[in-house]
């Protein structure tokens, strides 16, 4: 039998305890870094991080929003491409869909026959009625140019202004807290809420290429919108003459 000097059992101690610690170490040190690969913006604070998507999104020249949004005026589904000088897409109502194109300041507006119908089923003036239907079929599906001195120009033209949907869709309100990461499109993202349960908004900014906020779910049910093909370009073509009605300065009330 081999008697141990304590110089050696202590040896016989602590190396096995110094490879293990070199491997915990190793393995640490091999371990998934959650911010390998990305933009980096993950490591900043939910104030940085919100103001980099916000100045991601004000420099961009183009993207498509696409989503639903709930107010007191009611429900609203959007999916439109936005730029600068004009946007293309369309919005779904309860009672109606239609379409909406601008380029610079003129604004054009498709629709069916049922959204230009507006029949009091009450009334009993079956004449009126069949009036009514009867120039809701002449609009059916024709690019109708808005008047820039009609009510609803400045309502129409707010679906299809960039900074606008942008500014109003994409706001978070209250504290702003740094949430877990996700994923958005096969997109790698990082969370920013307002308050803690995300009272105030949750906001998904890319950690891949541009920072750019890519979906913004509004407090309190207010609506989820996606936010997809940051600066891809489209065209922006006005309809053919055959396809356009113009009633000067104010829209048909059917």
């Amino acid at each position: 039998m081999t008697v141990l000097s304590p110089a050696s059992r202590i040896r016989r101690v602590v190396l096995p305890v110094a490879l293990c610690a070199g491997l915990a170490a190793g393995l640490t040190g091999c371990a998934s870094d959650p911010d390998e690969g990305t933009n980096g913006v993950g490591k900043l604070s939910a104030t940085a991080i919100e103001e980099e998507a916000r100045s991601a999104a004000d420099a961009a020249q183009a993207v498509r929003l696409a989503g639903t949004l709930v107010s007191k005026d009611g429900t609203y589904k959007l999916n439109m491409r936005l730029k600068e000088n004009g946007a293309s897409g369309s919005v779904v109502t309860k009672n109606s869909t239609f379409e909406l194109l601008r380029i610079d300041d003129t604004l054009y507006l498709k629709a069916d026959a049922g959204f230009w119908s507006h029949e009091d089923e009450g009334s009993g003036k079956q004449g009126e009625a069949g009036a009514d239907t009867a120039a809701a079929d002449t609009l059916d599906d024709m690019y109708v140019k808005v008047p820039q001195d009609d009510p609803s120009y400045k309502q129409l033209r707010g679906f299809t202004e960039m900074g606008v949907l942008l500014d109003g869709l994409t706001g978070l309100h209250g504290r702003l807290v740094k949430g877990d990461r996700d994923k958005i499109g096969g997109l790698r993202t990082v969370k920013v809420k307002g308050g803690e349960d995300g009272e105030g908004g949750t906001l998904d900014v890319s950690l891949e290429g541009t920072p750019f906020p890519l979906r913004f779910a509004r407090g309190g049910g207010g609506g989820v919108v996606v936010l997809s093909e940051w600066d891809k370009d489209f065209p922006l073509d006005a309809p053919a003459k055959g396809q356009i009605l113009d009633y000067g300065k104010q829209l048909p009330r059917t």
